[in-house]
């Protein structure tokens, strides 16, 4: 019989047992002695030579069940049915922070997965560059292997990527005059203008398409934070404003070199399902409920904006 090492009230009663590419029959046994899985040895040697897995050890993740049997367990490691890894993203701005939470989860491991996103070679098979090749990644949650090549990974990825980008939202996105990837950068800005209240991600959406439209700058204060490298700013300054960075949109009109954080599918329908309206301004409003003041001229704006400050005085929030 198997058994695991964490049988009290509360933990888990499996074991998560990795097996790399080249490992022996040796290491593997090894690894279940480590963590005391096995608790009849002799059993479970017999058992192995008699289905011929201490010559047949295949690498994968494979859970063993606290009450699985030695025969079980035996079978399920020679046929190599692995458990696959249930990936689950989301909420993630910087590719740093994607390589971080999806890297170890797999035997490439995040640097497999860093030199992957960096390589011209790999980035150019998807039509990205490598500021671009975050948009492959759509959050969600996906079942894979996880001893999947890096590229396998990827052209996963990639797959997804195309069946979420049906002719549906192709030809929304073309109606707009985006590309795919423009509309993910897009959707980026306006997830991050607006993280909590989805329901207002069409408005803002309709409002930065405006400014597009009329070739004016877009002015997000998030695209600022993302090039100072600050995301806890929560009022942008006069002097923030200059930062010299292809990522500024209020030193630099159209949309920046790439996404600002990875968008979920609530902000990239936002963009493909915008609001139509005449708003060209917005700032948060003064109850901070979250919400946004829209205006349509600058002088309602100044009128939105001189309220917010004023709000953010009373508190002391300088910075």
């Amino acid at each position: 019989m198997f058994k695991t090492p964490n049988l009290q009230v509360g933990k888990s009663k499996s074991f998560v047992l990795y097996i790399p590419k080249g490992a022996t029959y040796k290491s593997v046994l090894d690894t279940l002695k480590k963590y005391d899985v096995v608790q009849d040895h002799v059993s479970f040697a017999f058992m192995t030579k008699a289905k011929k897995y201490q010559e047949a050890v295949k690498p994968g993740r494979y859970v063993i069940e606290a009450d699985a049997t030695n025969a079980e367990v035996v079978e399920k490691l020679r046929d190599g049915k692995q458990d696959p890894v249930r990936l689950t993203f989301n909420n993630i701005r910087l590719k740093s922070d994607l390589i971080d939470r999806i890297g170890p989860k797999f035997e490439f491991g995040k640097e497999g997965l860093r030199k992957a996103l960096a390589s011209r070679r790999i980035t150019d098979k998807y039509g990205l560059d490598t500021t671009k090749i975050v948009s492959i990644f759509i959050p969600n949650t996906y079942d894979i292997y996880w001893d999947v090549p890096v590229e396998t990974f990827l052209d996963r990825m990639h797959s997804e990527y195309k069946r979420f980008w049906n002719d549906d939202r192709r030809a929304k996105a073309k109606a707009l005059g985006l590309s795919p990837d423009e509309v993910s950068v897009l959707a980026s800005i306006v997830e991050e203008e607006q993280g909590r209240k989805a329901d207002e991600r069409p408005r803002i959406a309709g409002l930065y398409l405006n400014r597009l439209s009329k070739g004016m700058p877009l002015q997000a204060d998030p695209t600022v934070k993302f090039a100072l490298g600050d995301f806890g700013i929560k009022r942008v300054l006069l002097h923030q404003l200059q930062v010299d960075s292809p990522y500024n949109t209020y030193r630099y009109t159209g949309l920046p070199p790439g996404p600002i954080r990875l968008p979920d599918i609530n902000s990239l329908d936002a963009v493909l399902n915008p609001e139509q309206h005449q708003y060209l301004y917005m700032c948060a409003k003064a109850d901070f409920s979250g919400y946004h003041a829209f205006a349509e001229t600058l002088g309602e704006h100044a009128l939105n904006a001189q309220q917010y400050q004023n709000a953010l005085n009373k508190l002391q929030i300088r910075k």
